[in-house]
C-alpha cells in the first residue's frame, strides 16, 4: 500500500469505493512466542507532524486540517524506528481524512515498518477533517483484540486491549491515550484498573498525559502494582524534555530487560521503549496446551 501511495503523493486523490477496514486481520500474522522477549514502544506521532519548536504549534497549525508532502516523509521515518520492535502503541494517527490525504497512517506504518498485524481504533470522527485514532502493530497473532471508549465529559478518548499467550493466564497489553483533565483521567483509569484486574501479566501502553508519580499514587492505579519507568524518563516536548506524559506501566511478574526514552525527535513526543521477557515456567505452560 504505502508504495502505491508514494508514488501517488504529488496526485492525491481521495480512493473511491468501500472504504477501509480498521484491522489487517490475522492472516500470515506469526504465532506469539512466549520463550523470546518482546520488544515494545509507545509513540504520539501527532498525525505525522514534525514539531521541534513551541512556535510550531502555530506556524504549523494547519497541517491538523490539511495534507502536506512533508508528512509522508515522516512517517517513513517513524516507520523505520518502528521495525525495530514486536509490539508497538501509536497514539495522534489519523485514520484517513483530508489532512493525512486519505491515508490511514496506522495501515501505512505497519506496511511501511514491515509489521504483519495492525488494528485502527477511531476514536473520534470529524468525517473529511480528521479521523482521530490510536493504534496497534503487533509481528504476532493476538489471542484477541478489543477497544473501548475511555469515559470523559468530552468524548474521543479510548484504548485498545490485546490478549497474548495462554487463554488462562494471558499476557495483556492495554494501549491508551488519556485526557488532559485530571477529573477525567481519574474516571478513564477507574476504567481500566477494573479492565485488568482479573489479570497478572499486564502492560500499559501510551499518552497518559501526567506523570507515574500521580498515575499511581493518586489515581486508581494506585490499587495496582504497576511498576514505572524512573521519573527521569521525560518524553515531551521532543525538542527539549521536561515532562514524563508517555509511560509503560508492568506488573511485577515481568521481567524487564530494559527500558527508556528513545531519542528520535519527528513529533512533538519522543517514544518510550521497554523490553519485557514472561515469567519463569509460562513457555512450558504455554507449550503444554498447544
Amino acid at each position: 500500500m504505502y508504495k502505491r501511495i508514494r508514488s501517488q503523493i504529488d496526485n492525491i486523490l481521495k480512493p473511491k469505493g468501500s472504504p477501509r477496514g480498521t484491522c489487517s486481520g490475522s492472516e500470515h500474522v506469526p504465532d506469539f512466542e512466549p520463550h523470546r522477549h518482546l520488544r515494545l514502544l509507545t509513540f504520539n506521532i501527532q498525525v505525522g507532524i514534525n514539531t521541534s519548536s513551541y512556535r510550531h504549534y502555530v506556524t504549523r497549525s494547519w497541517q491538523h486540517f490539511l495534507p502536506n508532502r512533508r508528512r509522508i516523509e515522516n512517517l517513513d521515518r517513524i516507520a523505520a524506528l518502528l521495525s525495530q520492535y514486536d509490539v508497538v502503541a501509536l497514539q495522534e494517527c489519523d485514520g484517513g481524512s483530508l489532512r493525512s490525504g486519505y491515508i490511514n497512517q496506522v495501515q501505512y506504518l505497519a506496511e511501511a515498518a514491515g509489521i504483519p498485524y495492525w488494528y485502527q481504533q477511531l476514536n473520534r470522527n470529524l468525517g473529511q477533517i480528521a479521523q482521530h485514532s490510536n493504534g496497534l502493530l503487533s509481528r504476532f497473532r493476538p489471542l484477541d483484540v478489543t477497544e473501548h471508549k475511555l469515559p470523559g465529559l468530552i468524548p474521543g478518548r479510548g484504548a485498545i486491549v490485546a490478549r497474548y499467550g495462554l487463554k488462562e493466564d494471558p499476557l495483556v497489553l492495554v494501549l491508551m491515550h488519556l485526557s488532559l483533565s485530571k477529573s477525567a483521567q481519574q474516571r478513564q483509569l477507574g476504567f481500566i484498573r477494573d479492565l485488568i484486574s482479573e489479570y497478572r501479566h499486564v502492560v500499559l501502553m501510551g499518552d497518559m498525559n501526567a506523570h507515574a508519580e500521580q498515575l499511581l499514587t493518586r489515581t486508581p492505579l494506585r490499587e495496582t502494582d504497576l511498576v514505572p519507568l524512573p521519573d527521569t524518563a521525560h518524553s515531551f516536548p521532543s525538542w527539549r524534555p521536561e515532562k514524563a506524559l508517555d509511560h509503560i506501566l508492568v506488573s511485577p511478574s515481568l521481567e524487564v530487560r530494559q527500558s527508556g526514552v528513545v531519542s528520535y525527535p519527528v513529533s512533538d513526543h519522543l517514544p518510550i521503549a521497554l523490553d519485557i521477557a514472561l515469567p519463569k515456567g509460562y513457555l512450558e505452560a504455554f507449550r503444554s496446551v498447544v
